[in-house]
């Protein structure tokens, strides 16, 4: 996604109101701010510490949360994060980064269904890590590949089929629900692989 840098989660949460969604993955309240994409971007990389994003926005899309952590990947490798995000609800998120491993997540009321590096499906982890797999396969993220081309597309196209939202540029031309993130005050490492 143009604009969101070499490190970046987007997810989407079905049925959470943006509010409630920032609650869930752990932010500050009292520096909510409505902000575009752009600002939001500026902020998490200025305050982010290197664990995570410093800012982290949601917005309201055909019945889900769009959540986008420029310069964060919590929502799709931070069991504590994803947990919660995805209490009594579905979570589907997909992170680039660039200078570790790229993560696709579903999770469905706090359980990790299925997560895997796009780059390498063969090697997935979950409480049903084949739920996806024709899917997958049909999106061109054979497990039994030798090498996937765009990955990372192939991975939001997923993303789009288990959401009905296709993620343009156009989705995230929008006002985004923002907060400092309480992670991104944390030191820490990104460990590229939840469990």
């Amino acid at each position: 996604m143009a604009g969101l840098g070499e490190i970046y989660c987007v997810s989407f949460v079905r049925g959470v109101a943006p509010e409630e969604v920032l609650r869930r993955f752990g932010v500050d309240e009292a520096t909510f701010a409505e902000i575009s994409l752009d600002e939001l971007a500026s902020r998490s990389w200025e305050e982010s510490a290197d664990s995570s994003a410093g800012w982290v926005g949601a917005a309201s899309l055909g019945g889900w949360s769009v959540l986008v952590e420029p310069g964060g990947w919590q929502a799709a490798v931070a069991e504590h994060v994803f947990t919660k995000v995805s209490r009594g609800t579905e979570l589907v998120s997909v992170c680039r980064h660039d200078y570790a491993a790229d993560s696709f997540l579903y999770a469905i009321d706090g359980r990790q269904i299925t997560w895997f590096d796009p780059e390498t499906p063969g090697e997935r982890v979950g409480d049903e890590p084949d739920r996806l797999l024709d899917r997958m396969r049909r999106l061109g993220l054979d497990p039994d590949a030798e090498e996937i081309d765009d990955a990372l597309d192939r991975a939001f196209q997923l993303a789009a089929e288990l959401t009905g939202l296709t993620c343009t540029p156009e989705l995230l031309e929008r006002r985004f629900l923002a907060a400092e993130s309480a992670h991104g005050r944390r030191p820490g490492t990104h460990e590229g692989r939840p469990r």
